[in-house]
């Protein structure tokens, strides 16, 4: 029905709805990402503390908890059944390959990872086999993708236990500080605000082109 702006202008109810419960989730989930951040800094506080803290039993099970993360620990590897390599930082300073033992605990069970000790060449084969080990509770590698990240939707990392001393021909691995690990979720939550901005805009001139091809429709 015409009016005197030469034109009815309807915003579609279902696409917005849509739309705004979309903005809306991004929006819960950029705040979520700021509580996040303060529990992430609180836990960072904690594992701060905690190699001067007695040792544990190491956990066997992710998520690794706030107050054993960098605990000292140790584990028994019946037998190492793979490597993974990643870049590393030894403890003199040095940077190289960190060669990670994927160890065998038992006949069934999850296992454990051992970072054994950091190389200078990334196919280096260390003549490892097992046995009793001390070090640092610590998380495996994390090659999350960054959307699930975002999302909290990741997997938790596995527990990892960083080595105190290294066999020969690989230096020992720098032992576990909190500047280890990033706490990023202020920069995920903004991603979540600037997701929403955008989503809002795009879909506000959506609606301003629609309504212009609507009204240039209805005049004589």
């Amino acid at each position: 029905m015409p009016d005197t702006g030469g034109g009815t202008r309807r915003i579609p109810v279902i696409p917005t709805i849509i739309v705004a419960a979309a903005i809306l989730t991004m929006i819960a989930l950029g705040v979520w990402q700021l509580q996040r951040r303060g529990e992430k800094a609180q836990a960072l506080r904690l594992a701060a503390t905690n190699p001067a803290q007695p040792p544990v039993a190491f956990p066997s099970l992710p998520p690794v908890a706030p107050d054993l993360l960098f605990r000292r620990s140790s584990v028994h590897c019946l037998r190492v059944v793979g490597w993974q390599v990643e870049a590393g930082r030894a403890a003199d300073g040095s940077t190289g390959y960190r060669h990670i033992a994927q160890c065998a605990t038992g006949a069934e069970g999850p296992g454990v990872l051992v970072a054994l000790g950091v190389g200078q060449k990334p196919d280096q084969k260390p003549s490892w086999t097992g046995g009793q080990v001390e070090g640092w509770i610590s998380e495996e590698p994390d090659h999350r993708a960054l959307l699930t990240r975002i999302a909290g939707n990741a997997a938790p990392l596995r527990p990892m236990l960083i080595a105190k001393a290294a066999p020969a021909g690989l230096k020992p691995v720098a032992p576990p500080t909190a500047a280890d690990i990033p706490n990023n979720h202020l920069a995920y939550a903004v991603q979540w605000f600037f997701f929403a901005g955008v989503a809002a805009i795009i879909y506000g001139l959506a609606l301003r082109r629609r309504n212009i091809a609507v009204s240039g429709s209805q005049k004589p």
